[in-house]
Order: C-alpha cells, then structure tokens, then sequence
C-alpha cells in the first residue's frame, strides 16, 4: 500500500467536479495517495497514469496537491508551470488541475 508519494514531480492546484458535471459521486478521494489517469489537453501524449496527493485545501475551494507519475518520464515533456491537466476516470473528466510549482528531483511539498 502507497502511503506517501516518492519524488512528486510538481505541485498543482485542483478543482474536483461535482457528480452534476460529470465528477465522482463519492466526492474528492480520501485516500492518502490517489490514482487515476490524466491527460494534457492539446498533446498527442496518450492517457498517463498519474498519482495524487493531496497537501492541502485553498479558500477557494479547491485543493493542493502532490503530483507523480508512474512514468515519470513520459510527463516530464509537458510539466511547465501554468499548464492544465484534466484527470480522468475511464473516459469520464472528474478533476481539472494546473501546475503550480515543479518540484526538483527528491523534493516533498506539503506540511
């Protein structure tokens, strides 16, 4: 079992979907570390899986979370800061995420 995520590669801020637009019924994951699939909108980078890790809330109402891949690699490309992220369950969009900070290699971002 995943309790924390390794070598996170950024730091995003996330906005979960209601169900009423498409997004999980059981609201926001609990889970210390989330995974699921994501994709960058406008690449030709197919679906990556992606972990999460949420490292706190914003007044806003979205959240701040850790980001890993389980291919590092193949994120690494398109990892800038502004850019947008939609995270998918199958081919349902239930988040919208935007890098905030990249996280230099054996960085933790959090509390």
């Amino acid at each position: 079992m995943v309790i924390g995520l390794k070598d996170p590669l950024a730091v995003a801020g996330i906005r979960w979907l209601p169900e009423s637009l498409g997004g999980r019924s059981s609201g926001p994951p609990t889970a210390p570390v989330y995974a699921a699939t994501a994709m960058f909108p406008g690449s030709q980078t197919a679906l990556l899986s992606i972990l999460l890790q949420h490292i706190g809330a914003q007044p806003d109402g979205s959240a701040l979370v850790n980001i890993g891949f389980l291919v590092p690699d193949l994120a690494r490309p398109h990892l800038h800061l502004g850019t947008e992220l939609l995270i998918t369950e199958g081919p349902t969009i239930v988040a919208h995420a935007i890098i905030r900070e990249l996280l230099p290699a054996g960085a933790v971002a959090g509390p």
